[in-house]
Formats: structure tokens, C-alpha cells, sequence
């Protein structure tokens, strides 16, 4: 599996994740009916969800997280 198909897959994993767990929660506190809560929930999972990218670099391709949380980027492989 090429690095560029793993940060896919973390990527959409991690914003899965988020996704469903933020649906439910705003179902559950909000008082949204509708595509409202789907749309809540994208967006939240969107801006809250990690960022990956696989870079070739001198060394070879090489796999990097970004994300909100936390300060710079970081090297995962």
C-alpha cells in the first residue's frame, strides 16, 4: 500500500469518526431537525479532523499529519 493511499485512509477514517460521533451528539443537544444535523456534523467533523499528506522528499516519500490541535506538523512515517 502506497503512503498516498494510507493518508487517504487515515484521513477519511479520522473524519468518519468525527462525523458520526458529532452527529449523534448534535442530535442529541441541539434542537436542529433535518439535513440540518448532517450538515452540523460535516462541517464540525471537517474543521476538527486531522490532515494528512504523503510528500516525496530527498529521503523518499515520507507521510505528515497536520491538525488544529497540535503545534506544526509531524512526521508520521
Amino acid at each position: 500500500m502506497t503512503l498516498k493511499t494510507k493518508a487517504f485512509l487515515y484521513q477519511l477514517l479520522s473524519f468518519a469518526v468525527l462525523f458520526i460521533l458529532f452527529r449523534f451528539l448534535v442530535a442529541a443537544y441541539t434542537n436542529l431537525h433535518g439535513f440540518w444535523i448532517p450538515l452540523t456534523a460535516f462541517m464540525i467533523a471537517t474543521l476538527l479532523s486531522p490532515q494528512f499528506q504523503a510528500v516525496k522528499t530527498n529521503d523518499g516519500e515520507k507521510l505528515f499529519m497536520k491538525w488544529i490541535f497540535m503545534k506544526g506538523i509531524r512526521q508520521i512515517k
